[in-house]
């Protein structure tokens, strides 16, 4: 049997065509690039690819199947998803079934047997590009005019599509035996992903989660010892209902951010964002950590970054520095204890690297201080 034909378009005009292994239909979204050689899953399952289409550099995706454990969130969130080569076979003692049959039964629109290494070159060229993927036979006119007529991703509110509508406790951690519940962290969930609040757990937290819409007040009603504020998509400015949140709890609480969370807590405090040329996405980002000196293997999943320039006038200090840019990776408060990372510290691709950043959140729970650089350097363990 032939197989069906799937089509990628850039605003640009540039069009790839290969062989569609997802579902059927027309999307959009802005195009960016993961550099990740595994996860694949957990890339599908990522709130904070809601609104992008996905391609990812590595040229054989699809290996070891899919199974539902390595879920990041209860269903796919992405808009479509580019491959060189769909793998036709899987093996793997824990899969249940092949990329394939997930993408379809998941509603992706995917497309395999592009040069992604050709559209990854055009996006670090251009910048990230607004795109689409269609197995619906349009002209080539039709589909650059598709792709320019999505919606930009800078001033967009994503926040609202994936976050949840109740509050939930939340109970599961990675070791088998979570340790003694020694705090009570609410987690404002604009899209977090599920092993941030494993993690959570594993560092003797009570947990209870939150929709990133929850102010102020209603958050301290839960009378928390800490607040984590995880990942998400779009453009961190436009969520200023979660923003005014943090405002608020800033002087009352300890807080933890990251990824969107990182780029909120910043605009609380006074700092700015801005928008990334292509973002990063991948699992091999080194990051410095400015008070132990130690090079960290980081994943990261982001359009948007905090202005270091703009760190000073908020009272905030960098901590964290990515070295394939020099963007800014990490800051801490100077009088308040609140701190937060752009990065991914739950992913562990290093696999341990950025572990100690829980501890660190532990510390400052403990004792509603500010985190130190020495702080940063005892907790590596």
């Amino acid at each position: 049997m032939t197989a069906a034909i799937c089509r990628l378009a850039l605003e640009d005009g540039t069009i790839a065509t290969g062989e569609s292994v997802g579902a059927s239909g027309t999307t959009t979204g802005e195009v960016v690039f993961n550099t990740a050689m595994t996860g694949y899953q957990e890339i599908l399952t990522d709130p904070s690819y809601c609104g992008q289409i996905v391609t990812m550099t590595y040229p054989h995706i699809g290996n070891y199947g899919v199974n539902p454990e390595d879920v990041e969130s209860k269903k796919t969130y992405l808009s479509g998803f580019v491959m060189r080569e769909c793998a036709r076979r899987f093996s793997n003692r824990r899969a249940s079934e092949s990329l394939q049959d997930y993408l379809k039964t998941n509603g992706v629109v995917a497309i395999s047997g592009v040069d992604t290494r050709a559209v990854t070159r055009r996006l670090r060229v251009t910048g990230a590009m607004r795109g689409v993927l269609s197995t619906e036979g349009m002209s080539d006119a039709e589909l650059v005019a598709t792709a320019q007529a999505a919606p930009s991703m800078a001033g967009l509110d994503l926040v609202c599509k994936v976050m949840p509508g109740e509050t939930r406790d939340w109970r599961q951690g990675v070791i088998a035996i979570p340790p003694r519940q020694e705090f009570h962290v609410v987690a404002l969930d604009c899209g977090i992903k599920s092993n941030i609040l494993r993690m959570l757990v594993d560092c003797g937290a009570k947990v209870t989660v939150v929709p990133g819409s929850a102010g102020t007040e209603t958050v301290l009603l839960h009378k928390p010892d800490g607040v984590l504020v995880g990942n998400g998509p779009g453009d961190p400015a436009a969520v200023t209902e979660t923003i005014d949140t943090l405002r608020g709890l800033s002087t009352r609480v300890p807080i933890f951010g990251i990824c969107l969370g990182h780029q909120m807590l910043a605009l609380a405090l006074g700092a700015q964002t801005y928008k990334l040329k292509f973002g990063h996405h991948g699992a091999n980002h080194p990051v410095l950590n400015h008070a132990s000196g130690r090079v960290e293997i980081t994943s990261q999943n982001h359009g948007f970054a905090v202005s270091r320039e703009s760190l000073a006038g908020a009272g905030l200090r960098a901590t964290h520095t990515n070295l394939y840019d020099g963007s800014l990776e990490g800051y801490a408060h100077e009088r308040l204890p609140l701190f937060s990372v752009q990065y991914h510290p739950e992913a562990a691709p290093g696999p341990h690297d950025a572990a100690y950043l829980f501890r660190c959140f532990a510390e400052m729970m403990r004792t509603r201080k500010p985190l130190t650089d020495e702080s940063f350097k005892l907790s590596l363990g």
